[in-house]
């Protein structure tokens, strides 16, 4: 009988991991630096309170996250060359990559531009299928 879970378990599983893994340390470094630089600016934090307050905080968030999604994909072409990117190591990915945020959202961390939620996930794959855009197959 056909396993139908064969293509899931196949996946390179490690590489992509340790990919995302780097690409959640990036994402915790820049944004403990911007809490750095606006916790130590003045006039920085009310003038980036419109950029971050709803309906521009949500264009801007799913922004972030499409950005983590692309900056997974490019850490994976660079990097890893063990991990041969199709439309299912791609998915695999993203899985990996929001398995890093929920582990980033349940650290005591400051969460500016990424937090977890609906259009976080949704900005991800964006940002993967959008960078990773010649490895559909």
């Amino acid at each position: 009988m056909n396993d139908p879970l064969r293509r899931f378990k196949s996946q390179p599983w490690k590489p992509l991991s340790q990919v995302a893994g780097l690409t959640t340390l990036l994402v915790i470094l820049i944004e403990g630096v911007l809490s750095w630089i606006l916790t130590q600016s003045d006039p920085l934090p009310s003038s980036l309170s419109p950029l971050l307050s709803p309906p521009l905080g949500i264009i801007v968030t799913v922004a972030a996250a499409v950005g983590v999604g692309i900056l997974g994909v490019y850490i994976c072409e660079r990097w890893q060359s063990q991990a041969m990117l199709n439309t299912a190591s791609l998915w695999a990915l993203i899985l990996c990559l929001i398995v890093g945020l929920v582990l980033k959202s349940l650290l005591p961390l400051p969460a500016i531009l990424v937090r977890l939620s609906f259009n976080m996930v949704v900005g991800v794959v964006v940002g993967v299928f959008w960078k990773g855009r010649p490895y559909w197959r």
